[in-house]
């Protein structure tokens, strides 16, 4: 079968991932064995193909929003079955035991396994993953539109919950790509208005296209003070920027992994009861919960498709904001 590997992290204009055939992979206990249809390309996946992210396993197929056919299963799995269309996520197990697994907030697990990171993930024909990670899908989407929901979407609607912007208000985004967009329908389908902020033209007629009542660069300010705010550019000086565009009482989230230094804020601007929150992961909750809105209201998904091969080519249109809204890798037939 066809991969992408990483063999040693670099930037991605001289193309570090690798081509290979290798053999096909046999699921373990517990492990299903999936025939790849999609795997979308994310930011994640660029900050550890270019080592922005310490390694945890070399060489590594990169890739975690995946979609495809179960092609067979190892034991005790009861799940799911053969020829079943199944997603699988960034967080691909835990370890159940530690404080943080038993109050039901896995994503903060002190011993997590991911999808592309810590085992070969989604940018190949063929792949394994645990049974834990694998999710039914909403009807009614194409698979390249349902690769993008699994982490673009599902990080998006923690990142969402966790701004507390009530219906009427307005929610601030910063960066607009694969979860942006689909952020900006969740906080219209709620009532709330969306302020884009992004220097890209064609984000933001993107931006425009699904509702934004606002779009400009991060130096702009929009007619209405924001009620809560996500950072998804990983760019530390716009938490601060965020920040001044709050009203008191506004939370700003951080919804990267991964972001460059934030700057020195003045006690002002989280006087009034403003706050700063990071995102980290996501709780099997938080994947079920996205798909049943996906199943309930249907997201419009901005894809663009690239052969897999295209892969290093696709990172770097993602690093220099040349990608509209979401990026999707296609393994060969």
């Amino acid at each position: 079968m066809l991969a992408m590997t990483l063999h040693v992290p670099a930037p991605v204009e001289t193309q570090p991932l690798h081509p290979e055939e290798r053999e096909d992979p046999t699921p373990g206990a517990g492990e299903v064995l999936i025939e790849v249809l999609a795997c979308g390309v994310c930011h994640t996946d660029l900050h550890i193909v270019e080592g922005e992210l310490p390694s945890h396993r070399l060489p590594v197929v990169p890739g975690h929003q995946v979609v495809g056919w179960v092609r067979s299963a190892g034991a005790g799995v009861a799940r799911v079955s053969r020829g079943d269309l199944v997603g699988v996520p960034w967080l691909n197990r835990v370890c159940g035991r530690c404080p943080y697994c038993l109050s039901g907030r896995e994503n903060l697990c002190e011993s997590p396994c991911f999808t592309g990171y810590d085992v070969d993930g989604g940018f190949a024909k063929l792949f394994c993953a645990h049974q834990e990670a694998v999710y039914d899908l909403p009807d009614g989407y194409q698979p390249l539109e349902l690769a993008p929901l699994l982490c673009g979407g599902v990080i998006g609607y923690r990142a969402y919950q966790a701004s507390g912007v009530p219906a009427g208000g307005v929610l601030g985004l910063f960066g607009f790509g694969s979860s942006a967009h689909l952020v900006l329908q969740m906080a219209r389908l709620e009532g709330a208005e969306g302020a884009v902020f992004t220097r890209n033209p064609t984000h933001r007629q993107v931006a425009r296209q699904l509702g934004a009542m606002f779009t400009g660069g991060s130096e702009e300010t929009p007619p209405r003070l924001l009620d809560g705010a996500i950072v998804f550019a990983p760019a530390g000086n716009l938490v601060k920027r965020a920040l001044e565009l709050c009203r008191p009482g506004a939370r700003v989230v951080h919804a990267g992994i991964y972001a460059t230094a934030i700057p020195e804020i003045p006690y002002s601007l989280l006087y009034g009861e403003r706050s700063v929150q990071s995102v980290t992961n996501s709780t099997q909750s938080d994947v079920r919960s996205f798909l049943a809105l996906a199943r309930r209201h249907h997201f419009q998904v901005e894809v663009e498709s690239f052969p897999l091969q295209e892969a290093n080519r696709v990172l770097r249109m993602l690093k220099e904001s040349r990608i509209q809204a979401s990026a999707v890798l296609v393994p060969p037939s």
